[in-house]
């Protein structure tokens, strides 16, 4: 394992890691410029990103989450097996990255349904975690919890309790919380810290790309350290990449959103896989239920 630079006051907290697996083309930036209906006509590259994700893991000593899509699973199976044969957990993305506000409760139980046989077909474990794309479980959507929890899930982490112009339920919990009263269904955020009085994202993502590493180290600190709770951090495939197409007719905001940074990112997640200790959000999922079980006793 890489030499440690743990703290030791963090060194017994595991903080959950997940990767959401998708292709360049699907994320929610270029969904107005690129349709559907041309993914089939898009060079794939998600094997060689994820290939070099579950290197740099390996050489961490590090387990992680990967929230896949549904259209990813049906084409690349192969590539499904190879993250479960790691050692780590394959969890639902949903199929083709619809943000559920544009769903009804019936449609988001389908859309689960199938993604869930392709995956489970594909990695041949149980998947028992759900991330909804672009973190759209918030205000707009109160029934997506009852559908998960109907539909066997144990836990989801797909709140962003923070406003942002593409997502955020800044009401919700900061750490995990059970949404509804008959269930011991689980929802964890992704991770926020506070500056003042005021809540910043700080869980991954483009956040993590664009701001100085050292924010991010600030922030983790800070969950583990004063909080006492592991923290929740993500990215995707596409981050490693700064070899990837461009897509011109953007627009500037959404590239710059998507491109900074991309040939800085693998060596700061190194950084960030060497500061802290990374574990599975199933394992983070457990521990979670264990501590609600014992504040409601």
């Amino acid at each position: 394992m890489a030499e440690s630079r743990i703290t030791s006051l963090s060194a017994s907290i595991v903080n959950g890691l997940s990767v959401d697996v998708e292709e360049w083309f699907q994320v929610g930036a270029f969904e107005n410029v690129i349709e559907r209906c041309d993914w089939n006509y898009i060079a794939s590259r998600i094997e060689g990103n994820v290939a070099r994700i579950l290197d740099l893991f390996e050489w961490a000593d590090a387990k992680a989450t990967f929230f896949t899509l549904g259209w990813v699973a049906r084409r690349h199976p192969r590539l499904i097996r190879r993250i479960v044969d790691a050692g780590h957990e394959i969890a639902s993305h949903g199929y083709d990255h619809a943000r559920l506000f544009t769903l009804d409760p019936e449609c988001f139980a389908q859309d689960l349904a199938q993604t869930r046989r392709m995956l489970e077909d594909a990695s041949g474990q149980p998947v028992l975690g759900y991330r909804a794309p672009s973190f759209s479980i918030d205000q707009r959507t109160p029934w997506a919890h009852a559908v998960l929890a109907e539909q066997g899930y144990a836990y989801s982490s797909s709140v962003a309790p923070v406003v942002h112009d593409h997502y955020g339920w800044p009401e919700a919990p900061r750490f995990a919380f059970r949404p509804l009263a008959d269930s011991n269904f689980i929802e964890i955020p992704v991770t926020t810290a506070m500056l003042g009085s005021r809540r910043v994202a700080a869980g991954g993502g483009g956040f993590f790309r664009v701001l100085p590493y050292g924010f991010s180290r600030w922030a983790i600190h800070q969950v583990n350290q004063r909080e006492g709770r592991p923290a929740v951090f993500y990215f995707h495939p596409w981050e490693i990449d700064p070899d990837q197409p461009r897509v011109e007719n953007a627009p500037l905001r959404s590239r710059f959103r998507h491109y900074t940074n991309l040939d800085k990112m693998a060596g700061k997640l190194g950084e960030l896989l060497r500061d802290f200790r990374w574990g599975r959000m199933d394992a983070i999922a457990a521990r979670e239920h264990e501590l609600l079980q014992e504040k409601a006793a």
